[in-house]
């Protein structure tokens, strides 16, 4: 049976809390302006892209050969997200960007092979919630998609909302990393039902 609801509050829970993507796009777009952005978030949509694809296809063939990895797959990918969670209700308010990075397209693109949070993101998703239920092609590519842009849709956000969000995130920092770090402790509890 497919969660909707639990696979939709990991992607967004994933995608929208503070990680190397979020907090370029919003520096950048503080710094630059959110039209100068623009290109740095589609060279980040353009390496989730590929990136993504190459974990489903990881994903998909390790699962097929590998049917009992399930369970080893299930308890890893939750114990990631309770660590995930216990990690953002740890977190700091102070969001710390990096002054010198380049906005260019390729740099987005190439921060992707590097960022270790969407490698863990795509193989959790098509593990835990994709692969045990679809298992065409075409219902594989689709989902590599929606994962794509549901990913890299978070740096888009933060940068368009670049310093309101910075401000947000320092007043109510406690509240909303207990709120993000509850539905993580709720995605990994419901693998198992």
């Amino acid at each position: 049976m497919f969660h909707l609801y639990d696979f939709l509050i990991y992607c967004f829970i994933t995608a929208y809390t503070p990680g190397a993507n979020n907090l370029l796009s919003m520096s950048n777009a503080i710094r630059y302006g959110f039209r100068r952005s623009i290109r740095f978030n589609l060279g980040i949509l353009a390496g989730f892209s590929i990136v993504m694809t190459v974990c489903t296809v990881f994903s998909t063939a390790l699962y097929s050969f590998l049917p009992k990895v399930k369970i080893v797959m299930q308890i890893l990918g939750a114990a990631y997200m309770l660590y995930l969670a216990w990690k953002v209700r740890k977190s700091s308010s102070r969001l710390e960007t990096d002054a010198g990075q380049d906005i260019s397209f390729v740099s987005g693109m190439l921060l992707q092979f590097i960022n270790p949070k969407i490698y863990i993101y795509a193989i959790t998703a098509m593990s835990l919630y994709i692969l045990p239920v679809f298992h065409s092609p075409g219902a594989l590519a689709g989902f590599t998609v929606v994962l794509s842009l549901l990913g890299a849709s978070g740096s888009f956000v933060w940068a368009m909302f670049g310093a309101a969000f910075c401000r947000f995130f320092s007043r109510h920092s406690p509240a909303v990393n207990t709120v993000m770090a509850l539905l993580l402790v709720y995605c990994a509890v419901s693998l198992f039902f």
